[in-house]
C-alpha cells in the first residue's frame, strides 16, 4: 500500500487536527476546562496518525470520529439521538484498535509473520484485545469524568455494559479487516 503522506507537506488529516486545535479553544471558551481538556486529548489522538504517516483513509476516518465523538457530548446528541453513543463507540473503537495495532507494528511490538491464515487470525485477535483493552480504557475515563470532574457525564451499568459490548464489537470488526487485508501487503510497513 502506498502511503500518502508527504515527509514535509499538508495531509488530508491536517484539516481534522487544525479542527481539533480549534475545538480546543472554543471548548473552554464556550464550556469550560473539562471541554477543553476532552478536545485536547482528541487533538493529542488525531497527532497519532500524521506520526505514523498512515494511509489518508484511517487518518481522516480515525481523526474525524473522535471529533465527532467529541462535538456529540458537548453539543448532546447522544441525548437526542440514544443510539448514536453505541455507534460512536463502535467505531471509535474499531478505529482505535486499528491505530493501536499500527502502533505495534511500527514499534516492531508485533510481528506480521506472512500470508497465512494463522497469521490472519492472530492479526485479527490482536486488534479485537487492543480494542476491548481501549474500550475498558474508555469506560474507565468516562467513570472517572464522572465522578471526579462532572456528573453530567453518563455513566451507569447499562450505559458501561452496551458501550463495552459495542466496542468489542467494532474492534473485531476492525481485526477482520485488517486480517482480509493479508499481513504483506504492504499495512503497517515504514514508508
Amino acid at each position: 500500500m502506498q502511503q500518502v503522506t508527504a515527509e514535509h507537506g499538508l495531509v488530508p488529516g491536517d484539516v481534522v487536527r487544525v479542527a481539533a486545535a480549534g475545538s480546543v479553544v472554543v471548548g473552554i471558551v464556550t464550556s469550560g476546562g473539562v471541554a477543553g481538556a476532552l478536545f485536547f486529548l482528541v487533538l493529542g489522538g488525531a497527532l497519532v496518525p500524521r506520526f505514523l504517516r498512515l494511509p489518508a483513509a484511517l487518518d481522516l476516518s480515525f481523526g474525524g470520529s473522535l471529533l465527532l465523538a467529541a462535538w456529540a457530548a458537548q453539543l448532546g446528541w447522544y441525548e437526542s439521538v440514544p443510539w448514536l453513543d453505541l455507534l460512536v463507540h463502535a467505531v471509535c473503537t474499531g478505529l482505535v484498535a486499528a491505530v493501536g495495532v499500527m502502533v505495534l507494528i511500527r514499534a516492531r511490538m508485533l510481528e506480521l509473520a506472512g500470508p497465512t491464515a494463522r497469521a490472519e487470525v492472530g492479526l485479527a485477535v490482536t486488534t479485537a484485545g487492543i480494542g476491548a483493552l481501549s474500550a475498558i480504557l474508555w469506560e474507565l475515563g468516562e467513570w472517572a469524568g464522572h465522578t471526579f470532574l462532572d456528573d453530567g457525564i453518563d455513566v451507569g451499568y447499562t450505559d458501561t455494559v452496551t458501550d463495552l459490548a459495542v466496542g468489542l464489537f467494532g474492534a473485531t470488526l476492525a481485526g477482520i479487516a485488517l486480517a482480509s487485508r493479508g499481513p504483506t501487503s504492504g499495512f503497517g510497513r515504514d514508508a
